[in-house]
């Protein structure tokens, strides 16, 4: 069982070598573990720990150990009702609103009324609310709670099912992207190399065959050897990836283009950022809160010879491109399109990619005003579209 568990492993891709899997058997026969029901998430952790020792392959370990044991042991729901109270989890069945009934519930224009009434609320409300289109509450026509129908508000934890909410008062996690994720599509590298403008840098270290034959023929058939500098794509590209809620159902795609842009750009820098640009951007989703990235540090350090790709749905409110205090995620003392004008005016080449299928631009709003703040340099990420960018940042 264990070897097929150290080829699941492999399978997944993930550099478990010999040291590692000696360390997890010896271990395994110390005793450490305890023989209880608790015993499958001992054994998660203990084999995380000894076979996962960089933290970009977190992600890919836990695919991996679900493939493997899912069904071979389940928690008794017995243990589950004593564990956790059942009338916090039972979640209001999903609610089919008439057109009458969602036409009854009015959207907010307002942000800062938004706000003062959320904040009302709480001062009002010692109890919890399910159901009712008032106070804080799931599963209701509330605009603040979560599992609601209310088409704009603030969500309180929970999923996000519908993508409305302007405010999200929870604790975020974003998935990175694998660098080493499979190119499953070829074509996408292939789109990415329209951007080249290829140059020798460099130490001349690689033999010049043409120049050899020509010069050793001139020799008489003396060997006459020259050298010349390898050839690079002297383009440098600055790349930021939306992460997180509604950008979750278009990861596999995201990171076929991050592994063609790793293996096609050799000048390549890359950021992470949620719906919109704001104050700073991100190198590491679980270190955002203390390692953040001053925009301004971006356009004092990186020269407006960069070409700069956006990759992200633009499907958001209204309010996180246009509004102060619009980010779902914290206070912004400016609206989200006042940095997006910095970020152009300092780079005169960007292009946004977006993995809305065309036909339904039109019916996104918050897409229309980044096609308008942009210049209309938004396209498709397919490989139609790429191609059609890469083109338009050479101009």
């Amino acid at each position: 069982m264990l070897i097929q568990f150290l080829q699941t492993l492999r399978a997944f891709q993930l550099p478990v070598g010999l040291r590692e899997w000696l360390d997890l058997l010896a271990v395994l026969q110390s005793g450490l573990l305890k023989y209880d029901e608790d015993l499958k998430t001992q054994f998660y952790q203990l084999a995380k720990l000894c076979c996962v020792k960089d933290e970009k392959y977190y992600d890919r370990f836990d695919q991996a150990f679900a493939a493997f044991f899912q069904g071979i042991e389940q928690m008794p729901d017995a243990v589950l009702s004593q564990a956790i109270p059942d009338d916090w989890l039972r979640q209001q069945s999903e609610r089919q609103l008439s057109a009458e009934a969602l036409a009854q519930i009015q959207q907010h224009k307002n942000l800062a009324a938004l706000l003062e009434q959320f904040n009302e609320r709480l001062r009002e409300q010692h109890k919890r609310h399910q159901g009712g289109n008032k106070m804080v509450g799931t599963g209701g026509q509330s605009p603040f709670g979560a599992y609601g129908d209310h088409p704009e508000g603030i969500r309180l934890a929970g999923p996000s099912r519908r993508q409305h909410a302007v405010k999200v008062w929870e604790q975020r996690r974003f998935r990175e992207l694998d660098a080493q994720a499979p190119l499953q599509d070829r074509q996408f590298q292939l789109a990415l190399r329209r951007l080249r403008r290829l140059a020798r840098q460099g130490p001349a270290d690689q033999l010049d065959l043409d120049a050899t034959i020509q010069g050793t023929a001139e020799q008489g058939g003396w060997l006459d050897l020259h050298f010349q500098a390898e050839r690079r794509n002297s383009i440098n590209v600055l790349i930021f990836f939306d992460s997180g809620g509604s950008m979750d159902a278009h990861v596999q795609r995201c990171e076929m283009l991050f592994s063609a842009a790793k293996a096609e750009f050799k000048h390549m820098d890359y950021f992470y950022f949620h719906n919109f640009f704001y104050e700073q951007v991100w190198r590491n989703h679980l270190r955002r809160s203390t390692d953040a990235v001053s925009i301004w540090d971006i356009l004092h350090t990186y020269g407006p010879d960069y070409k700069v790709i956006v990759v992200g749905d633009a499907t958001m409110g209204p309010f996180e491109i246009d509004a102060v205090g619009g980010s779902v995620e914290h206070w912004n003392t400016e609206a989200g399109a006042v940095w997006l004008a910095r970020l152009q005016q300092r780079f005169k080449h960007l292009i946004w990619l977006t993995p809305q299928p065309i036909e339904e631009w039109k019916w996104i709003a918050s897409l229309q005003r980044v096609r308008e703040l942009t210049s209309g340099r938004v396209f498709p990420l397919t490989v139609e579209g790429i191609s059609e960018a890469m083109q338009v940042l050479l101009t």
